[in-house]
């Protein structure tokens, strides 16, 4: 059984950063793809962007790029998320998720974790 943990959330003011990390548990974690979505109040649940383990190859979405950024620390099974110049429209229940290709689709991934709330202020 493989478990994801987020954490890192929290509250920051507009203009801040933030820096979530995912880590997997259990046994070998074999999904190259780690992938990172957000859900607002009342909203459907949406793709930031993933990273391929095996390349570090990363795909973000447009209204995160030059924001936010994927990395992986492989020996430590742990992905991050960087937010910087947050927004309040950033604000919601941050997921990681486990997948064997990066792609924007949720039912694409396998595994996910609890989720960690991150709030904006304006």
């Amino acid at each position: 059984q493989v478990q994801l943990v987020e954490s890192g959330g929290g509250l920051v003011q507009a203009g801040g950063s933030l820096r979530l990390s995912c880590a997997a548990l259990g046994r070998t974690f074999s999904r190259n793809v780690m992938g990172w979505f957000r859900q607002a109040p009342g909203k459907e649940r949406e793709f930031v962007g993933c990273i391929n383990r095996s390349d570090y190859g990363t795909y973000y979405v447009d209204s995160i790029k030059g924001r936010f950024t994927i990395s992986t620390d492989n020996a430590k099974n742990t992905v991050y998320l960087q937010m910087n110049s947050l927004k309040p429209a950033d604000s919601g229940v941050y997921y990681c998720a486990a997948a064997l290709r990066c792609l924007t689709t949720r039912h694409e991934y396998e595994y996910w974790g609890q989720g960690t709330q991150v709030t904006v202020s304006s």
